[in-house]
């Protein structure tokens, strides 16, 4: 065994880098601008400007970007919110946080992503608004989803925290829907050197109540319009989140040719690979497939020296946190085959 390959290689990133993310941290330190500083509201606009939205407002993790998005649009107590069920379970824990109920559908059995075919029988007169959650890094099948949402009055917040520069016939990740949230976790294909999130929206009156929400409620320093919180993004980690976000391109169009080199090698095996749909620019956050004897397969990589992942091995509603939604075992049944069998390579 010549070597152990990581899940993830941040380090070699980082070395590539290095230079321009040093010069970015020493502007912070010489200019003692550690809150809210010059380095976040560039990048707010810079974010905007690639994801083709009026505004971005930068938030504290992913987690916080979701949950601020859904008490932007008054969804709170008493309201319902469907979303996928075989999702990192942040999103559902974004809903909750906002006093709402997570309302699962199952998944396409081809595109992980959330079935909009499913979404009449979980819509209620309860129903405020509809998470589709891109995972992967394919952004769930959006038409459907609008037209459903338009026809019940519905918000629509994507989830886009594994989808940074993703495309849906031609428009990115975070501009179709009436909002969307992104995570920068390190790992993520945009990532910071720690937590950090962002909303990004065309909607003014969104992007006002949003900028309160993150700042105690205030526009200006000890007048506070509204009860809020602190969920502000660290202007270290928006210094090192511009710089990457000028790499992004290139690194999500290396990512685009390992997937489809992969997709060529496991062709004609048993190997169930995930095929992008004809309107996708995936940008493959994970590359995940479906085995019938995942321990196997992943005791064979490890025995190589190769890492590999589960992305994820409980869908929501057989986690212990969310017993009380009340879904037995079989309730999903796409997303529960998929904990089963994916693997992320």
């Amino acid at each position: 065994m010549a070597s152990r390959i990581p899940f993830v290689d941040l380090a070699a990133q980082q070395a590539a880098i290095e230079g321009e993310v040093k010069a970015a941290i020493d502007g912070c330190l010489a200019r003692n601008d550690w809150i809210l500083g010059k380095d976040v509201s560039a990048f707010e606009e810079e974010l905007a400007a690639y994801c083709e939205t009026a505004g971005a407002v930068g938030t504290d993790s992913g987690l916080s970007a979701l949950e601020l998005a859904l008490r932007a649009f008054d969804i709170g107590p008493g309201d319902e919110v469907i979303t996928a069920a075989n999702t990192f379970i942040a999103t559902a824990l974004a809903i909750s946080s906002a006093g709402a109920t997570p309302v699962l559908v199952d998944a396409e059995s081809d595109t992980f992503n959330l079935n909009p075919e499913l979404l009449g029988a979980a819509v209620t007169d309860r129903t405020k608004a509809i998470i589709p959650v891109h995972l992967y890094g394919q952004m769930a099948d959006m038409d459907p989803v609008l037209a459903f949402a338009e026809r019940h009055g519905l918000v629509v917040i994507e989830d886009a925290c594994q989808a940074h520069g993703a495309r849906y016939k031609g428009r990115r990740a975070g501009s179709v829907g009436h909002a969307a949230a992104f995570s920068f976790y390190p790992s993520k294909n945009l990532g910071a050197y720690g937590d950090g999130g962002a909303v990004v929206s065309s909607d003014p009156d969104i992007l006002d109540r949003l900028r309160l929400l993150r700042n105690y409620g205030a526009r200006e320093k000890y007048r506070h319009d509204i009860k809020a919180f602190n969920r502000r993004l660290d202007t270290l980690q928006a210094a090192v989140l511009r710089v990457k976000l000028h790499h992004l391109d290139t690194w999500n169009e290396a990512r685009r040719r390992h997937a489809s080199l992969y997709t060529e090698l496991l062709a004609g095996t048993t190997v169930q690979t995930s095929t992008p749909r004809e309107w996708a620019e995936h940008v493959w956050h994970l590359y995940v497939i479906r085995v019938g004897n995942r321990e196997e397969v992943m005791t064979s990589l490890a025995a190589k020296g190769i890492d590999s992942g589960i992305h994820y091995p409980l869908p929501v509603h057989l986690q212990p946190a969310y017993a009380d939604l009340g879904y037995p075992r079989g309730s999903f049944p796409v997303a529960e085959r998929f904990s089963e069998e994916v693997v992320s390579l």
